[in-house]
């Protein structure tokens, strides 16, 4: 019978790799740091391949090092998983979630859909990481994301958790008395636009009908934000035309704060869709995609 590999071993080795040292992995593992050197050592020497680069200032991967780390984060992945199923047999499920998705999801759906969960279950941790950009949720540790839309990468699932999103085209009063009123959407170009950036540094034109044609207008102005929360508080301050979610800015549309035009010309978007890869569904998962579903 073959020995047995020693996974504490390859578990030490992955934590280092994660945590990008060996000081910083014991720091992490409330272990010594000679300890767990040596046994990276170890598993290079029983292993025959030299795993990881070390010099002074950081450690690097080998080709060797690189194709183990993938294999232990793939089967330690793989067995948390299955860990977490054993919560099937739990009379409370339990377990963290990590969701990856905008500030105004969690503010406008998540938060919203998920406060149950502090008396209902108490035992599952949500973890709600808002970045305004597209993450591989693989590679990046996420148990799902949230985008709009209902295209998303193969072997993936989505579900879809909003209805269609309308929206807006806002400024404050004094934008308008200035600039005067936009009657179609060609009259854009006299008006400072608020800009939305996209994650790889391009610029959201804004999607508009047109006697039932879609149009674009590419909004030129001062100010570019990565979160349609900044944009619509960027219009609060008068620093020019923005194109929101209607319901972000519904409260100050009613006070007069911000006042909304072109509204025939305004997009309907798809609304919000959880997507998750459709293996390893852990029960706390099951249960935030089913309150999120309703």
């Amino acid at each position: 019978m073959a020995k047995r590999e020693n996974y504490n071993e390859l578990y030490l080795f992955m934590q280092v790799v994660r945590e990008g040292s060996f000081t910083a992995a014991a720091q992490r593992l409330g272990l010594a740091q000679s300890g767990i050197s040596r046994s990276v050592r170890e598993l290079e020497e029983r292993l025959g391949v030299q795993l990881l680069v070390r010099t002074t200032r950081r450690l690097s991967l080998t080709q060797a090092g690189e194709q183990l780390y993938k294999t232990a984060e793939t089967g330690f992945d793989a067995l948390n998983s299955g860990l977490a199923t054993l919560a099937h047999y739990r009379q409370t499920p339990s377990g963290t979630v990590r969701i990856n998705a905008s500030q105004h999801a969690i503010d406008k759906v998540l938060l919203p859909k998920l406060a149950i969960f502090q008396q209902r279950y108490p035992d599952i941790r949500l973890e709600l990481i808002s970045e305004s950009r597209f993450v591989d949720i693989i590679a990046e540790r996420f148990d799902a994301g949230i985008r709009l839309g209902p295209e998303v990468g193969q072997g993936m699932i989505a579900v879809r958790i909003t209805p269609d999103m309308e929206m807006a085209i806002v400024a404050t009063p004094e934008h308008f008395r200035r600039y005067g009123f936009p009657q179609t959407p060609e009259d854009l170009v006299a008006h400072p636009c608020i800009a939305y950036q996209l994650a790889d540094g391009s610029v959201y034109a804004w999607e508009l009908n047109q006697q039932a044609k879609k149009i674009t207008h590419r909004p030129q102005g001062q100010w570019a934000f990565s979160d349609s929360y900044m944009e619509a508080e960027a219009a609060r301050r008068g620093l020019g035309l923005a194109y929101v979610p209607e319901e972000l800015v519904s409260d100050d549309l009613q006070r007069g704060r911000l006042v909304r035009v072109l509204q025939r010309f305004s997009q309907r978007l798809d609304g919000s869709f959880l997507y998750y890869p459709h293996r390893n569904v852990s029960p706390a998962l099951r249960i935030v995609i089913d309150a999120l579903k309703t």
